[in-house]
């Protein structure tokens, strides 16, 4: 199976070639943003299955994804997020998309995703796409807004201040600022407590 990794987070991408190289049945082909990645589909025999980073450069959302489904007669797509709402999951589903992939996957689940998707069916994990919102439905995180949600997140998955600024497309900055209102309003001190105090109350 060809498969076509498009990520702008070099270790992820590196780390899902190893796996599915491993596996033996896998041929990949690597890129960092969305031109690139169109620029393989163009150029290199058809993929079995494209996975496209909904973050990474180029993307302009749900956009990218249409752009590469549509080249060269109908691609198989599928979306990968580390911070996608269950929405832009549904979103990416009904435009067509032959799957969404939470970055959360262990790497087991992921391999199993991508042959499912390769072989032609359409994937979504029933419990991301089943969860409840913590927005509307936590009491604890009726107190942040949704983008102080996405940073504490990313703090529970233990990601960087870089890492969650790629994911989310936000500055460093502007990460530690929501850091800042985050530690108030849940009355801690630092992000390993704000993360605690999350998984304690069963937010993630």
């Amino acid at each position: 199976m060809r498969v076509l990794i498009a990520d702008d987070h070099d270790l992820l991408r590196d780390t899902l070639v190893l796996f599915l190289e491993g596996q033996g049945s896998f041929k990949t082909s690597t890129a960092a943003d969305l031109d690139q990645a169109c620029k393989l589909i163009e150029t290199e025999d058809p993929f079995d299955l494209i996975l496209l980073d909904l973050n990474m450069p180029g993307m302009n959302g749900l956009a990218g994804l249409k752009r590469a489904m549509a080249m060269r007669n109908g691609q198989r797509v599928a979306l990968m997020s580390g911070a996608a709402t269950r929405q832009i999951a549904e979103q990416a589903l009904e435009a067509g998309a032959a799957g969404f992939v939470p970055k959360t996957l262990p790497a087991k689940s992921m391999i199993n995703a991508v042959k499912f998707m390769a072989m032609g069916e359409q994937y979504a994990p029933i419990d991301f796409m089943t969860a409840a919102d913590p927005e509307t439905d936590h009491p604890l995180a009726e107190k942040l807004s949704p983008r102080e949600l996405q940073v504490l997140k990313g703090l529970t998955e233990g990601k960087s201040n870089k890492e969650i600024a790629r994911d989310l497309d936000i500055t460093e900055p502007t990460v530690k600022l929501h850091m800042k209102t985050l530690y108030r309003k849940l009355e801690v001190a630092n992000r390993t407590q704000a993360a605690l105090a999350a998984r304690e109350a069963g937010l993630f």
